[in-house]
């Protein structure tokens, strides 16, 4: 008789903590889902953003012939607004997004081609985005930047925020809300790493840059997940505990 009673009570305590997995991972799944959509507005964002700036290609493009690699490069671009646009109505997860800022990187670049190719220039050097705001297309130089409590780095920059750098003065920088907080965009939290490496990622080096920038919020996400992992523990362990004062009255 004790040996049943104790394999029933064994099953209901597998039984609770499976519940208990279950709800954690539900848990983590919406904390995911609400992580992702900010990032995912950023996203749309910047796909309106490259809509727009083919639009002002056509415009400033209207009455010059393009050669046979202008064409080529032109419908790069816009091959990517398409790309991005489709990617975007499917973004499912965080991984999505790098995809989606690789096209738009790539568009950009082809912009800036076609631009080179119409006005008899060389074509530019594949360079990052500018890091202040990947919007503000191709950088053209470095620039040492620290941001508030971060050590100085050398970023890419556009001309006009290198030149913002240089003067003493703020860059233009993307921001996003974090609570009720705007900060930069690196320091929105791990969720915005994948919309920054698929930007930057291609590049080497800006991987480490961009570690060293958002180190502070992955300490977080580490201290979040210590402490869920501890309120686990106690929760199935003080469990535990119960089912041994229970099994106390019990010889087998």
């Amino acid at each position: 008789m004790g040996t049943v009673v104790f394999l029933l009570l064994l099953a209901a305590g597998m039984a609770v903590v499976v519940m208990v997995l279950r709800a954690n991972q539900r848990k983590t799944l919406a904390r995911k889902e609400a992580e992702l959509e900010p990032v995912k507005t950023l996203a749309f964002e910047d796909i309106t953003a490259l809509g727009v700036e083919l639009q002002d290609l056509d415009l400033d493009m209207a009455g010059s012939e393009l050669d046979v690699g202008a064409n080529a490069d032109y419908q790069r671009a816009l091959d990517s607004y398409e790309s991005a646009k489709y990617a975007g109505d499917r973004i499912a997860k965080p991984d999505d997004i790098k995809h989606i800022t690789e096209i738009l990187e790539d568009g950009r670049y082809a912009m800036a081609c076609v631009r080179a190719r119409v006005e008899r220039r060389p074509l530019p050097t594949r360079r990052p985005p500018c890091f202040f705001d990947p919007r503000h297309g191709l950088s053209v130089m470095d620039v040492a930047y620290a941001p508030p409590g971060g050590a100085e780095r050398n970023v890419p920059s556009c001309a006009l925020d290198a030149e913002r750098v240089r003067a003493g003065a703020e860059p233009d920088v993307r921001k996003v809300m974090v609570g009720s907080r705007r900060v930069p965009y690196w320091q929105g939290g791990p969720a915005y790493r994948p919309y920054a490496m698929g930007y930057f990622g291609a590049f080497g080096p800006m991987d480490w840059m961009f570690m060293g920038l958002m180190f502070g919020a992955f300490d977080g996400l580490g201290e979040g997940l210590g402490s869920l992992a501890e309120g686990i523990g106690d929760g199935v362990g003080g469990m535990f505990d119960g089912l041994g004062d229970m099994f106390g009255g019990f010889d087998f």
